[in-house]
């Protein structure tokens, strides 16, 4: 990474800051010098209460936090690190949080993930991802924001065959609610670069895991299931295969496109980010029966609506323009997030 480009300090926007990517990116950001201003609204579509020990863990009272608009400062990295719960879909106060900050960055996170519970609740997907993502891209465009890195998906790829998943690939036949919206979110940011000069960099992400992971995510799900001697659900019958791709390796990623300038250095850009080696849902079982000593009860499942078969991530731009380099092992990652699975929970 570019040192001389650290060293001058950014202040950073970080929406979704209580959620996975979003907790990693900004305790990395502080640590390495630069400000930021989490964002997030703390709903409830999985236990919140993860998401405020991600924010203690940044220093972050939950009382304070708790509090809509009030500005928290970190007790653990101070003035570097604070806090606002908001909605992005509040175009007024987000705009005020843009006048007053003058942000030189902003990576929007926040979304409502999930692809299963877009069947159940289509309207969260479009007030979160569509409304929200306007109202970010409005106010980076009236306050002077010099680049928007925002969470795309490897989904938007859909049911594909032909693998691995490239950038130039069609993405005009999503099977998700979830994955029209991060579609949405590329063709938006398109716009926006093409008409105000605004550079956008979406990401699209390949199963994310690490500790510290949401617990509606399999790999947290297998593991506590396992743990308490629990049947796991094994959908279409384990043939299925994912990009694991190690949280670490995703921040270095996302620091990289938000803080360094790419070779070809475009105002639109739009990337894979993974890890380029996929997984069999039936090996990474495998691996975590190993990592935690015990055997899975499997019960297998046939195929969810909205799910697709498998997910590779052709990494070669990403590589080329940000020198992006996934280092960990299935092995050791799940490693890591079983050790942290089980001091958060007091297992031995």
């Amino acid at each position: 990474m570019n040192i001389s480009e650290l060293i001058k300090g950014k202040k950073v926007l970080v929406t979704g800051a209580a959620g996975f990517i979003g907790y990693h990116l900004c305790k990395k950001l502080v640590e390495i010098g630069h400000t930021v201003v989490g964002l997030d609204n703390i709903n409830s579509y999985y236990d919140v209460n993860l998401k405020y020990n991600r924010l203690s863990d940044l220093g972050i009272d939950r009382r304070s936090a708790e509090v809509y608009l009030n500005v928290t400062s970190s007790t653990k990295f101070y003035s570097n690190m604070r806090f606002v719960r908001m909605d992005l879909e509040d175009a007024g106060s987000l705009a005020e949080l843009f006048k007053k900050e003058k942000f030189d960055l902003v990576c929007n996170l926040a979304a409502q993930a999930g692809v299963r519970y877009s069947l159940i609740n289509p309207n969260a997907y479009i007030s979160s991802n569509i409304q929200g993502f306007l109202n970010v891209l409005e106010c980076c465009r009236h306050y002077d924001v010099s680049k928007v890195v925002y969470a795309s998906s490897s989904s938007v790829y859909g049911n594909t065959a032909t693998v691995p998943f490239k950038e130039s690939d069609r993405v005009d036949c999503p099977v998700s609610l979830y994955a029209a919206t991060k579609r949405s979110n590329e063709l938006m940011a398109h716009s926006y670069s093409h008409l105000y000069g605004l550079q956008t960099i979406g990401l699209r992400f390949f199963t994310v895991y690490g500790p510290w992971g949401r617990p509606d995510m399999a790999l947290y799900l297998f593991v506590d299931a396992i743990i308490h001697n629990k049947p796991i659900n094994v959908f279409n019958d384990g043939h299925l295969s994912r990009d694991f791709t190690f949280i670490d390796d995703i921040i270095e990623g996302v620091l990289s496109t938000l803080l360094e300038k790419s070779v070809n250095n475009e105002m639109y850009q739009l990337y894979n980010i993974g890890n380029n080696k996929p997984v069999s849902l039936m090996d990474f079982i495998k691996e975590i029966e190993l990592s935690t000593g015990r055997k899975a009860i499997k019960k297998m499942m046939p195929m969810q609506d909205g799910d697709v078969n498998q997910t590779y991530a052709d990494i070669s731009s990403l590589s080329k323009n940000f020198n992006y380099k996934p280092r960990t092992s299935i092995k050791n990652g799940v490693s890591a997030f079983v050790d942290w699975y089980k001091s958060s929970h007091n297992n031995s």
